[in-house]
């Protein structure tokens, strides 16, 4: 993680934004718009700041810059931010956030600037009345990107991929259902029709996937469906014709570019009295809501193909389980190859080299598809780094006497992967024994959860805190997130954390969610452990409240490490879940080494024999 020296970038930004009166000219983080993953091309807050983390926001006076992130990333941050920038470190109480931070400077009527294709609807209304509020001038959409301006022909070009059809033996559901069902909530909200700007709900709405983004299947385009109509906005060349086979009974197809003047169109075709408004997802960007006719034709909600996606059906469900079967064999056989290089062949790896025969490894699995994001290799220090991400000719080489924490996933075509171990090849001290187990208990304490229909994932977050709690110990990201179906990794609405969004919604049977605590020493090693698991009802013994009881179903089949765990610390309950779980690891995730003749298949099998015996 070098740093990118921002002085000559910063400086002829400033030249545009005193060219445009602009005083103050904010970045918006790339994650808040469509996914944490990106296309090269959109990498604007990167390339401005040189921080390359999914999550921050940068803001650019004539004479300061400042660039906001959470816990996640401020190790990332501090090593590559240069003296040009002051970092915000989000979530520590006297520390303003960027929101604020924009407000102080604006004091005195100030001119805000910023990609309105960039910041939602939703937060350029509040950010304008806090502006406004504090003394300061206009939050003006700016017609040109700044940062695209100094990026010039470097700036990389738009992808201009293929798509391709997710078949409804993946999906479960027709095109014309899925409609359908946008139509019934159009209906319940006397809606002239739903604008969609998110990717993923776009590629699931219409059965299809692509690769515009890296690690997400999804590809660049925008939606309208109308109580009459649906209309899928993409650049014409990016289909071929199966794609236009797929989608002609059920979608109109118009070129990406006329998204903006389409939806002017749209927007003066529903004044009159009372008017029909258009609804948009509370993310979507404030151009899209201003070319609609803003607040009098547009409502901003939470996105209803959103929530739809997010409540997997029995065929995306199966292929969870299925594909996280094979990559719980592929995982099996990476660390069984990784401990015989580093133990038996004294072999010297660094932690892309170890990456890279992870990936090699999948792409032997059915249906594999592409990673999900990219793979986490990390040894000792750096797996206190929470996002981590090593780079060739400047990762470590793997120190077999140290933490071993590993973060990879992969698309399938059933499914989506996440699996985080942390493993020891060495003794590990009794510190990294310990906080490993606290946060297995927390894991364990997730897994086995059962509460009421209407519980969200807040209620939820201090099951997997509390043993690291009584020791003062702790971590700063969430413990889990929604998982795509062949879609992204990180998915929305719901999750587990701290973050008052997951009150907003409730966890339902159908979901996929990680289960990923962890504890991180900076400079020393960082542990974290992680699963998916599966939404699911439970029978309970009583029902109070007439409520329907829920609980999670785990289908991630990878070994823990028992070298780092302290059964001393472990309650019989907690003992008894290992055994179980690991024995279920064995039966569904052996087939695929037994019998066979290859090398690396029987050291997988004798790793696999040995991590899941009973403690």
């Amino acid at each position: 993680m070098e740093t990118v020296h921002t002085g000559d970038r910063l400086h002829a930004l400033r030249n545009l934004m005193k060219e445009n009166k602009i005083d103050v000219y904010i970045v918006p983080s790339e994650d808040s718009h469509q996914s944490e993953y990106i296309a090269p091309c959109d990498a604007r807050r990167a390339f401005i700041s040189g921080f390359s983390g999914s999550a921050g926001t940068a803001v650019i006076t004539h004479d300061k810059a400042a660039l906001a992130t959470d816990g996640r990333y401020f190790n990332q941050a501090g090593k590559q931010l240069d003296e040009n920038w002051t970092l915000l470190k989000q979530g520590f109480k006297d520390v303003p956030t960027w929101q604020e931070w924009t407000v102080e400077q604006a004091e005195g009527g100030k001119t805000v600037g910023v990609d309105a294709t960039l910041l939602s609807s939703t937060e350029a209304k509040k950010l304008a009345e806090k502006i406004k509020k504090k003394g300061g001038g206009e939050l003006v959409g700016s017609t040109v990107n700044f940062v695209d301006s100094v990026w010039g022909n470097d700036k990389p070009s738009r992808p201009n991929e293929k798509v391709r059809v997710h078949p409804v033996k993946y999906s479960g559901k027709e095109i014309s259902d899925k409609i359908a069902d946008v139509v019934k909530e159009l209906d319940k909200k006397k809606a002239a029709g739903l604008v969609i700007s998110m990717l993923d709900e776009i590629a699931w709405l219409y059965n299809l996937r692509g690769n515009d983004i890296p690690y997400n299947p999804v590809f660049f385009s925008y939606a309208v469906v109308t109580p009459s109509s649906a209309t899928l906005y993409i650049d014409e060349s990016k289909i071929d014709d199966e794609v236009k086979a797929h989608l002609s009974s059920s979608v109109l197809i118009r070129p990406y570019s006329a998204i903006f003047e389409d939806a002017k169109a749209l927007g003066a075709s529903v004044q009159g009295s009372p008017p029909r408004k258009f609804l948009i997802s509370t993310k979507a960007s404030w151009a899209l809501a201003l070319a609609l006719g803003g607040d009098q034709n547009v409502e901003d909600i939470r996105s209803p193909v959103g929530d739809a996606k997010a409540i997997k059906n029995e065929v995306e469900l199966e292929g969870m389980r299925q594909c996280h079967i094979r990559d719980g064999a592929a995982l099996t056989e990476y660390f069984a190859w990784l401990e015989n290089e580093l133990i038996n062949k004294k072999t010297k790896l660094d932690e892309v080299q170890a990456a890279d025969k992870l990936e090699e490894i999948r792409k032997g699995k059915e249906h594999f598809a592409g990673l999900s994001f990219p793979t986490i290799s990390s040894t000792g220090a750096n797996a206190a780094i929470i996002h981590y991400q090593p780079e060739e000719g400047s990762c470590s080489t793997i120190d077999p006497n140290a933490i071993y924490l590993c973060d990879s996933g992969a698309q399938y075509f059933d499914g989506t992967t996440d699996t985080t171990r942390t493993l020891h090849f060495g003794k590990p001290s009794d510190m990294e024994r310990k906080a490993y187990t606290l946060v297995l208990k927390g894991v364990i304490a997730i897994d086995q959860a059962t509460f009421p229909k209407g519980t969200n994932g807040l209620q939820l977050d201090v099951l997997a805190r509390v043993a690291l709690w009584k020791e003062g110990l702790d971590f700063r990201h969430g413990t889990g997130h929604g998982v795509g179906s062949c879609l992204n990794v990180h998915e929305g609405p719901i999750g587990i954390g701290t973050r008052a969004s997951y009150t907003e919604v409730a966890l339902s049977p159908g979901n996929a969610i990680s289960d990923e605590p962890g504890y991180y020493e900076d400079g020393n090693f960082g542990i974290r452990i992680e699963n998916i698991v599966l939404c699911v009802p439970k029978e309970t013994e009583h029902k109070f409240g007439d409520k329907p009881w829920l609980g999670f179903e785990n289908v991630t089949m990878t070994p823990l490490c028992c070298k780092l765990i302290d059964p001393k610390l472990l309650t019989e309950g907690e003992v008894e879940w290992i055994n179980s779980y690991h024995t279920k690891v064995f039966d569904k995730t052996s087939k695929f080494f037994q019998g066979k003749e290859e090398e690396s298949k029987k050291l997988a099998l004798a790793w696999l024999k040995r991590e899941t015996s009973k403690l």
